[in-house]
């Protein structure tokens, strides 16, 4: 059985390769498991020698990695510049965040010390995501390897050749192919791997995806969950024209970056009424003007193809349901015409690998008025945005609240009061203040709660979930 990838804006074949059935997961999981003890001996400092050889490599080739990221996720050249230039930093801050959680032995009684050492999971089934197909898998991969486990990596099947690219990095830099292994495959792989003898799996996806993967799994199994939201972003009072334009910025950042493809972006807009009455109309008129296109045209596109055609069927879909429902259209968002009238352009007499047909993957932005409306509490994984009006601060948390979903939240206001009335009441694992959703710091823990994930945030306490920890008295 065969698995290929397609460039999303143009339709060529990116990679082409067989899927790993479910014997050769088995397979690669006794691999792992068999270099996982000579991993383990080689010690933290071999290790943190043989990670920190990975961060110049993938600086070595942050241009190829970031082409390649552009070719097969379809994000725009400086959105996939930004992703690779994570790869190297998130090295370093694993290195001092692992270094942090080393203890000295210390005296808990007469003739008694205490220590606390720490010891690798495993092996770990990394899943990786199409939107970010380097810097999440990175984000687990690193830590597992540095704490000495073995990890067995399962990159998305929309983008295997930038998974395949970035276990090729590993290994170059000297990660035993043993110790990381990778398989390729879809939902089928997938779940032999779930269902493999694997000490945890570390999955960033779909909240449905992560529930699957949570039914199959035992008790003694570490499972590490970072899902999608429905995020909201409050828009309280901002009232000089240089914050309703900041404003409206943040809002449109937080929405439709990398086309609405990250699990942080807003996919909730509450206006209260202390917002300036002329705010929404500037702020759909913001949408209209977002430019919309394909990698390499000029200037760039700020909302360019969603990863596939389904993709972005889902969007409309998703649109016409909250319109049938009685939602309001602000800004409607729309196949992008050139995709609509590019029939069998370009050519494939003139090459082979392109389709018949430009895929019609290219989503414009939209914003829906959803205000009394019974909206499902869904994440539309794509450029569109649904507005709620509220009369007061009180109203728009109750209205943030709203949701099983807890990752991301924001609020737009003057008053840091009212922001830390906010941040105390919504429950969500990253909440920021006058900044996009979708900003995050690498030194401080990513991931959710609810339905958003699983209480075992990413970002800097990542390590956490890579080693048990072992409390010791011993007499001396």
């Amino acid at each position: 059985m065969r698995l290929t990838s397609h460039n999303p804006a143009t339709g060529e074949v990116v990679w082409s390769g067989s899927v790993t059935d479910r014997d050769d997961v088995r397979n690669a999981v006794a691999i792992a498991r068999d270099g996982l003890a000579t991993w383990i001996a080689a010690g933290p400092d071999h290790r943190i020698a043989v990670l920190q050889r990975f961060a110049e490599l993938a600086k070595q080739h942050a241009d190829e990695l970031a082409a390649l990221v552009t070719t097969e996720a379809g994000k725009m050249p400086s959105d996939a510049a930004g992703e690779v230039k994570l790869l190297p930093g998130k090295v370093a801050s694993t290195i001092t965040q692992w270094q942090k959680r080393q203890q000295e032995v210390f005296d808990v009684s007469p003739g008694v010390k205490a220590r606390l050492r720490f010891k690798p999971i495993g092996v770990l089934a990394v899943f990786g995501p199409f939107n970010f197909p380097m810097h999440l898998p990175n984000g687990h991969i690193v830590p597992a390897l540095l704490a000495g486990n073995a990890v067995v990596f399962k990159p998305s099947d929309h983008t295997p050749a930038c998974g395949e690219r970035l276990a090729s990095l590993f290994h170059e830099a000297g990660v035993p192919s043993n110790v990381l292994q990778i398989v390729q495959g879809g939902r089928e792989t997938g779940e032999a791997l779930v269902d493999s003898d694997v000490d945890g799996v570390l999955f960033t996806g779909s909240e449905a995806a992560g529930e699957a993967i949570s039914k199959r799994l035992r008790y003694d199994q570490i499972l590490a969950l970072e899902l999608g939201g429905n995020s909201p972003i409050v828009v309280h009072d901002p009232h000089h024209p240089r914050d309703v334009d900041e404003a409206i910025d943040l809002v449109l950042q937080s929405a439709f970056i990398s086309s609405g493809q990250r699990c942080t972006c807003a996919r909730r807009l509450i206006v209260t009424n202390a917002a300036p009455p002329d705010l929404l109309d500037r702020l759909a008129a913001g949408i209209k003007q977002i430019r919309v296109g394909r990698p390499g045209d000029s200037p760039e596109p700020l909302v360019g193809p969603l990863i596939s055609e389904e993709a972005a069927r889902s969007v409309l879909a998703a649109q016409r349901a909250l319109l049938d429902a009685g939602a309001t259209s602000l800004v409607t968002c729309s196949l992008d015409a050139e995709a609509e009238a590019s029939g069998s352009e370009p050519d494939p007499t003139q090459n082979p690998k392109l389709p018949l047909r430009r895929p019609r993957t290219v989503v414009s932005p939209g914003l829906l008025d959803v205000t009394g409306i019974d909206a499902p509490d869904e994440e539309v994984f794509g450029p569109l945005l649904q507005l709620i009006r509220v009369d007061s601060l009180e109203d728009a948390i109750r209205e943030a609240k709203r949701t099983r979903f807890g990752l991301a939240a924001g609020i737009v206001c003057r008053e840091r009061d009212d922001y830390e009335r906010f941040a105390s009441s919504v429950d969500a694992g990253c909440i920021n203040w006058n900044r996009p959703l979708t900003g995050a710091s690498g030194a401080l823990p990513f991931g959710g709660v609810g339905r958003s994930g699983n209480f075992r945030p990413a970002g800097a306490t990542a390590i956490d979930y890579c080693m048990t920890p072992v409390a010791s008295l011993e007499a001396e």
